[in-house]
């Protein structure tokens, strides 16, 4: 397996363009008909393309313009006046600008005509030349019908000729880098460029992106257009050996950013590949601290295989400097636990109750007696306090309608330590999972993906999508910041709380406050030392409008004030339940004490964060120190978008940093 990095450049080849290098002649290539397929045109000059040097964007300029029908001269160049190096140039038609009068008697015709076609290449990382600026459009007919020749053209047919080997049979076709790649071609069009009569395979399209028509040039585009405008942009990919495209990976700033602040438990959403979608999309999401869902990174996968798992969760890992999360979820799938495990062997990995359940009707809708069935389940699932109930209920469940034989079903239980609540009450998940049978789980791309959006049509509504979830974020932080939140009851914990969480987690806490009206009964059932484990009562609805009285066990820890309900709300979603608050009621116990209070539900976490990050990260390498002042400056740019004081306050010490900066360059010169 190759794998290519493209965390500082977009890296694609194009292989239909040439016959040989330096060679600019038409490559055609006969089918199974004899007839002939004309070559491609070369992919237009785009801001972003880098290349390895001067030269290699030259020839690159010069080849658009032979097939375009013009000729090109370097019109300007920028040198560093004590290195005599040259950093910046501009490549113009050879038709631009205007020649001095000339007072000779027979002066040649005009042939210039001030044409503004051009491209702007500049040095960047003292080692690659990237296009910066981009024009066209002529001011004059350009057709390469129009037999001329141009002196750059002559230019290029002579190196052309010096370069060229002697002659050999065709095996392969050179490639000329950061163009374009022959996977996207291959896998596009539905066959390779060359034929087997020419010595090269045909494609196994079960194991690599299957792009159609359009697809190749969005994400082409897509990259290069993130990495213009996203400075922490990286992304990976992954070619097999005949240069097909396997997989893609890719995070954008913010969910690199996102990762420093939230990376204590990650769901990994495979829903397009478990549901056979067109695009075989794969999400890294967190929780960020207004209970919202937060992209961590996405990519494509050619394959549902553990092989392909474990290179786009290798890349993920390397993305994020090698940082592993506490917690990771995903699907019940034998192939995503055994690359979790290889990759993650630190991470806690649950499965995802919520996805197992919905496979219920699905998998035991056609038996006998399947609503009880359900009832039962359920039963067992979401209302055992303690592993005794859950066995129980269970075995009753299966006993009761002969489901001995159910492949489904055994498999569940075999693995029931990975799913069930009552098997997790140690693990955090930051709410992610649904934990009651009326919750539900709504996928990161939920509206932007269906069973036959395409890769185009997916990169183009990529921005748009992460566009509403920063402003719903955005408006969030807002609303927690300046809001004062409507208290609904007199307890001081409501009072507490509403000074530290944001709204949203707010709300929650507000519900087991308001929750502790409907508990009744406590009292003291055992004492050893300072543990005393008190049993509270609830009235709580079971079907239609029924209610029952469930008990529920609490410790409490007089000395240190610790104290852990049966329910485990506190490690399933992060703040304290109803039955434990009326147990520190009962104490006299007046503020939720502070231990309990997760930052990370706060309304300046991210103010206040400080990233640890993996014990194994080179500080002194470009890549961290790059993510890590990311990471420093996103809250001074949240907290420059509060206000308009703010706001020119913070634009005010940018410039001025930038200011300094350009002073540092320009005594390096």
């Amino acid at each position: 397996m190759e794998e290519v990095c493209l965390n500082s450049e977009p890296v694609f080849d194009m292989v239909d363009e040439y016959e040989g290098e330096g060679d600019c002649s038409a490559v055609e290539h006969d089918d199974e008909t004899g007839s002939k397929h004309s070559k491609k045109e070369p992919p237009l000059p785009t801001i972003g393309l880098e290349f390895d040097s001067f030269d290699e964007a030259y020839d690159f300029y010069n080849v658009y313009a032979k097939e375009q029908g013009f000729g090109i001269r370097v019109s300007n160049s920028w040198f560093r006046t004590k290195k005599k190096e040259r950093y910046r140039a501009k490549l113009s038609c050879s038709s631009a600008g205007f020649k001095k009068k000339s007072e000779a008697n027979n002066p040649r015709p005009e042939t210039r005509t001030g044409c503004p076609a051009m491209v702007v290449i500049r040095l960047v990382d003292s080692k690659r030349w990237r296009i910066v600026e981009v024009e066209l459009e002529h001011n004059h007919q350009v057709s390469p019908q129009i037999k001329r020749f141009y002196k750059s053209h002559k230019k290029m047919i002579l190196a052309a000729r010096k370069a060229r080997p002697p002659a050999e049979p065709v095996t392969e076709i050179h490639t000329i880098k950061l163009y374009r790649t022959a996977a996207m071609d291959a896998v596009s069009n539905g066959f390779s460029n060359v034929s087997e009569r020419e010595g090269i395979h045909q494609p196994d399209h079960s194991k690599h992106l299957e792009l159609k028509e359009g697809d190749a040039y969005a994400v082409y585009n897509f990259f290069c257009r993130m990495k213009l405008t996203n400075p922490n942009f990286f992304y990976l990919m992954d070619f097999d050996d005949d240069g097909r495209l396997k997989n893609v990976f890719w995070a954008d700033a913010r969910s690199r950013a996102a990762y420093g602040y939230f990376s204590d438990t990650v769901a990994i959403d495979t829903t397009c590949l478990t549901n056979k979608y067109e695009l075989p999309l794969i999400s890294f999401v967190g929780v960020n601290h207004h209970g919202q869902s937060v992209l961590l990174g996405c990519g494509f996968l050619g394959h549902k295989s553990v092989e392909y798992f474990v290179w786009i969760f290798r890349a993920w890992l390397k993305c994020m400097l090698g940082h592993q999360p506490q917690v990771i979820v995903t699907d019940q799938c034998k192939r995503l636990q055994i690359a979790v495990s290889e990759v993650f062997p630190k991470a806690r990995h649950c499965f995802c109750l919520w996805y197992i359940m919905q496979r219920v009707p699905e998998k035991l809708g056609g038996l006998r007696g399947f609503e009880e069935i359900k009832r039962q389940l359920n039963k067992a699932v979401y209302n055992s306090l303690k592993i005794i109930e859950f066995e129980t209920s269970w075995t009753e469940m299966i006993k009761k309608h002969g489901l001995g034989d159910n492949k489904w079903l055994q498999t569940l239980y075999e693995e029931r330590k990975q799913w069930v609540p009552v098997y997790l009450k140690d693990t955090f998940f930051a709410g992610m999972i649904p934990i009651r049978e009326n919750e539900s789980l709504n996928a990161f791309f939920d509206g932007y993906v269906h069973k036959h959006t395409s890769f185009k049509e997916f990169v183009d509504k990529y921005d748009l999508a992460l566009y509403r979830k920063h402003l719903k974020e955005a408006t969030a932080d807002v609303q927690s910041k300046n809001s004062s939140f409507e208290l609904k009851t007199r307890c001081n914990f409501e009072v507490q709380l509403s000074k530290a969480y944001t709204k949203e987690i707010f709300d929650k806490f507000q519900s087991e406050v308001e929750g502790m009206y409907s508990c009744f009964n406590t009292r003291q059932v055992t004492a050893d030392g300072p543990i005393i484990t008190y049993i509270v009562k609830e009235r709580v609805e079971i079907e239609g409008n029924e209610k029952e009285v469930r008990s529920y066990e609490v410790l409490f820890e007089t000395n240190q004030v610790d104290i852990r309900c049966i329910c485990s709300l506190f490690n399933y979603k992060g703040y304290l339940c109803r039955h434990a608050l009326n147990v520190l009621n009962y104490n006299g116990v007046e503020e939720v004490p502070l231990r309990y209070i997760l930052r990370r539900w706060c309304k300046d976490f991210k103010f206040r964060h400080v990233d640890r990050g993996s014990t194994d990260i080179d500080v002194y390498s470009p890549v961290y120190r790059q993510s890590h002042f990311h990471n420093c400056a996103v809250p001074i740019v949240e907290g420059g978008a509060q206000s308009e004081e703010q706001y020119k306050i913070a634009l005010h010490e940018l410039q001025e940093l930038l200011n300094k900066f350009n002073l540092v360059d320009d005594s390096l010169v």
